[in-house]
Parts: structure tokens; sequence; C-alpha cells
């Protein structure tokens, strides 16, 4: 990707030594390769954020990107009790209490006692909460699908297949493939 000089620097360090057998011979420095993954990952990570947040500020500005999460979240998991919603944010329950809160307050969230144990707090998406999480994620796929649309059919295949392997690393669920949503209607 890059010149000599890249190719022979090592993360954190100088760039190797003229007699570095990697650099000379024409081996791959495998240091080297993590770290060019390493930035492209972070690279399209801050694209994707950036895609959530504009998808944000288009439905429903006062939402954060925290509150969207744990929305999306309650969606996918259904009906969830406050310390498992927690550990699926990977916060601790009293972080996830304020958020739930602030929804609560905005009318996202219901809190309603486990008909099976009345100590326990049932959290749950209103209608409300659902249609929102519906309405971001169904923008932010507008936005993807055009920049994917962009890519070269051979580099869409490469591209699944990197970041499927990703996800399997990371042992991150599957998001399954979705038809894109309907287009809005033209105004009269």
């Amino acid at each position: 990707m890059g010149n000599e000089a890249d190719r022979a620097r090592r993360p954190g360090g100088p760039a190797a030594p003229a007699g570095d057998e990697r650099a000379q011979d024409g081996g791959e420095d495998l240091d080297q390769d993590v770290e060019e993954v390493i930035a492209a990952v972070l690279t399209a990570s801050r694209l994707l954020v950036a895609i959530s947040a504009r998808a944000l500020a288009r439905i429903e500005p006062s939402l954060t990107l925290p509150q969207l999460r744990t929305l999306v979240v309650l969606d996918s998991q259904g009906p969830s009790k406050l310390a498992t919603l927690a550990a699926a944010l990977g916060v601790n329950p009293s972080t996830a209490m304020r958020m739930v809160d602030r929804l609560a307050a905005a009318g996202s969230v219901t809190r309603k006692a486990n008909p099976g144990n009345r100590r326990e707090v049932v959290l749950e998406l209103t209608d409300g909460g659902r249609e929102l999480v519906a309405q971001v994620l169904a923008d932010r796929h507008a936005e993807i699908a055009a920049i994917v649309a962009r890519l070269p059919a051979g580099q869409r295949a490469g591209l699944v297949d990197s970041l499927r392997a990703l996800a399997d690393a990371a042992d991150a669920p599957p998001v399954p493939p979705r038809p894109a949503p309907p287009p809005e209607p033209a105004a009269p």
C-alpha cells in the first residue's frame, strides 16, 4: 500500500534496519499487515459511527448514540431485566438505569413489574421506541446501501468475506441481510 520505507516500518518503532531479511527479500512484515488492517478497521468504524450519527440527527436529534444502542439492544433482545441490559451494553447496572430513565422520560421505554417476580422490573420498548429504532436503522441502511453500491462487485464480495471474518473473530452475532426499505412516497 505504501512505499518501501512504510512497508519496512514496524508499529511503534523505527523502520526495519537495512539488514532485516523481511524488508530486503520482499517478505511481508506481519506486524505491518496487522497495523494496516487495524487502520482500515478504525477508518471503517469512524465512517459507520458517522453514518449512525447522521441518521440520528435526521430522525431524532435529541437521541444520543449510546441511547440508540440501548434501544437497539432492547429491540433485538425483547423485554429484559436491567442486569441483562447492562451486561449486553457492557456497562454497570447504575449506568444502564440512568440511560433507561432518560429513554423512559422520552417515551421510548417502559418499566413493568415481572409477573414471575414482582421485585424485578422488565424493560421494554414502547411502540414509539420500536418505530424510532426502525426509522434510524432504515436511514442508516439507505446511506450504507448508497456507499456499497459505488463499490465494484468484486470488491463487495471480498468485503463481505472480510467483514464476516472480523465479526466471527469478535464472536459478534451476525445481522441477517434484509431487503432495502421501500422508497418514501412522493409528496403531492
